[in-house]
């Protein structure tokens, strides 16, 4: 038994074709976050509401009204939060109130910086040590031994050497180490890669043998 190792990731959503695909509301912007709130608020509530106890919540979108709050997590008093994105007042702010975790995702290493920054000046606004939140990133990896091996693991998931270089984290090992240490100097103490060729084992390898030794 593990014990629970669950870790809970929550956003105001972004992709409206997904939304409509799966037939899910996407409302303004706004209304978004007002329901995103909402959200964070009655999940840990729920989480962490005592043994034998309720929870209620009367909100604008969302009312609870003396739930048991059952089932209890395994992880008490609960999961560790994951909050991440790249807005600048909101984001910060519930991110500083209900995160164990922010997460700069899919940014450069300055972006994450300001990200970080704007996070924790929340964390301080709102009472909070500052060091007590997780800082971290995610990026889209593609490492190659060589030139001609990153070309190809490029191109086998539709991408331009040049463009994840810019955008991801993509280079040969040497440059990944760099590019990591980069976000490492902005904040990042976590740093989560997207692997999007699932099939190429021996990319797994490389990273594991090649670059994870040097973080």
């Amino acid at each position: 038994m593990s014990g629970g190792r669950v870790e809970f990731g929550l956003g105001a959503g972004w992709f409206e074709a997904e939304h409509k695909a799966y037939g899910v509301p996407f409302p303004p912007l706004k209304e978004r976050f007002d329901r995103f709130a909402e959200q964070l608020a009655i999940i840990t509530g729920l989480w962490e509401a005592p043994d034998g106890g309720t929870f209620s919540y009367d909100g604008t979108y969302y009312q609870v009204t003396d739930s048991p709050a059952l089932p209890k997590p395994a992880q008490r008093p609960r999961p560790p939060v994951i909050i991440g994105g790249a807005g600048r007042r909101r984001t910060p702010a519930l991110a500083a109130r209900y995160a164990d975790e922010f997460n700069a995702n899919f940014v450069p290493a300055a972006d994450a910086a300001g990200q970080f920054a704007r996070v924790r000046e929340a964390c301080a606004a709102a009472g909070r040590e500052p060091s007590s939140m997780i800082f971290s990133t995610a990026q889209t990896v593609c490492c190659g031994k060589d030139e001609a091996e990153l070309t190809r693991r490029a191109a086998a998931i539709g991408r331009e050497v040049s463009e994840l270089r810019e955008n991801g984290l993509a280079g040969t090992p040497s440059e990944l180490v760099d590019k990591i240490g980069a976000f490492a100097e902005a904040g990042a103490s976590t740093f989560y890669l997207q692997v999007l060729d699932l099939d190429d084992l021996g990319h797994l390898e490389l990273l594991a043998s090649e670059v994870l030794p040097q973080v």
